[in-house]
């Protein structure tokens, strides 16, 4: 039992090996870490809608950029302040 070599599938005719993208990833900070005047309140309806949707969701660290401490905290921010009506829990379409 031999095996075959294998070979790539064919590409498309005058096209070389693809060429690989460099790009550069900005590094993510936790915005309540960086600015100590910076806190989470319940009541401080505007901070807590840069961290949610336009839907309504709450945003994950990996795309805020916040610590696990402090997303912890803006989760219970974000769910008291949809208890008592600052906060939408889903947008309605149109």
């Amino acid at each position: 039992m031999s095996a075959a070599p294998t070979t790539p599938a064919p590409r498309a005719p005058g096209k070389g090996p693809r060429p690989q993208k460099k790009f550069f990833h900005r590094r993510k900070f936790c915005r309540f870490c960086t600015d100590s005047n910076l806190k989470i309140e319940y009541k401080d309806s505007q901070t807590l809608r840069d961290f949610t949707t336009e839907r309504g969701k709450i945003m994950p660290r990996r795309i805020t950029g916040n610590c696990a401490k402090h997303q912890r905290e803006l989760t219970v921010a974000i769910k008291r302040a949809r208890t008592i009506a600052l906060l939408p829990f889903v947008v309605s379409e149109g």
